[in-house]
């Protein structure tokens, strides 16, 4: 049995699964909000109360996984841990508990996402593109079976993108207007830094994944969009109703009250996204990092092509 935790800057998550026979068995899943980046890009630390948080969910984690018989664990910290001034904090914390936390860069962490996202997928003739957007960075790949094209990570997340624009939200809808189109279009200045590498690479197929799009998708399912599919015409239309929701404090078709609070930096890097690369459908995958993981985990002593297991930190033993 193995284990993987996926800590990112909104949100951790711990995956328990078996292998069978060439199948992967799903034993648990569970995620809790930690949001261990909150306020990260003003202080550049993690705070007591996000490090707290974190460790308290780790300690929840590492309970769970002793009542299975692991044959190893993956805990990889993702964009916080890159960028605090005091993330060895955390992880010696978080080795006092028993999980030793090792740090991948943004290109590894995209490499591990395309993994996860098209696990499942059936090989096509044209290239996907795959997109993750999570609490600090976004990754962004294009490839085709094992073959990348492109591979990018951009400081740009949910959480990040909700502090530096929605710290301080003045309950005017005309206000709130305003900042959504501010930070639509700062998104959009950052994913078009790259987007002549993604028109170069041609891609057909476009997916995304995260908390963020998962939301974005359940409310333009709500308003008439195709199950697990982002419209950027429907997103644009619900501009103004957004605002107005969060004035109010109403609720909003598809939202879940857990995710309110990143509903307007979700909306504007999701417009400023698919603006950039002329994206006006994405389809939601609900795979990711740590199904990338578990598969890498896996399978790295096989010869795999889409990368190499030298190019990663090692996979922990069980205690």
């Amino acid at each position: 049995m193995f284990a993987c935790i996926d800590l990112g800057t909104n949100s951790f998550h711990l995956l328990i699964a078996k292998a069978r026979g060439g199948s992967i068995e799903i034993v648990e899943r569970l995620s809790e909000k930690v949001q261990l980046g909150e306020n990260l890009a003003f202080t550049g630390n993690i705070s007591q109360q996000s490090h707290q948080r974190g460790l308290a969910c780790l300690k929840r984690f590492e309970f769970l996984m002793r009542q299975y018989p692991l044959q190893k664990y993956w805990a990889l910290g993702t964009n916080t841990f890159r960028i605090a001034n005091n993330a060895h904090q955390f992880i010696q914390s978080a080795r006092a508990i028993g999980i030793d936390i090792a740090i991948i860069s943004g290109v590894q962490e995209a490499a591990l996402i395309y993994v996860g996202v098209t696990a499942g997928m059936q090989d096509s003739i044209g290239r996907k593109l795959v997109i993750d957007i999570g609490g600090g960075s976004t990754e962004i790949i294009v490839g085709k079976g094992h073959d990348h094209v492109l591979t990018e990570s951009l400081p740009i997340g949910s959480v990040s993108w909700r502090d530096s624009f929605f710290s301080e939200i003045k309950y005017n809808k005309s206000q709130i207007v305003f900042q959504m189109s501010e930070g639509s279009e700062k998104a959009f200045d950052v994913f078009n830094g790259i987007a002549k590498g993604v028109f170069r690479a041609s891609w057909e197929e476009a997916y995304a994944s995260s908390g963020t799009v998962k939301m974005l998708a359940n409310i333009c399912e709500e308003y008439g969009c195709k199950e697990k599919q982002v419209e950027l015409d429907v997103l644009l239309r619900l501009k103004e109703e957004i605002a107005g929701a969060i004035v109010t404090g109403k609720n909003f078709p598809g939202l879940k009250e857990r995710r309110r609070d990143l509903l307007l930096s979700g909306w504007c890097i999701m417009v400023g996204l698919m603006k950039a690369y002329g994206i006006q459908k994405i389809n939601f995958s609900p795979t990711a990092l740590r199904e990338g993981m578990l598969g890498f985990m896996i399978k790295n002593e096989e010869d795999l092509r889409v990368m190499q297991s030298s190019d990663f930190p090692e996979v922990c033993y069980a205690k």
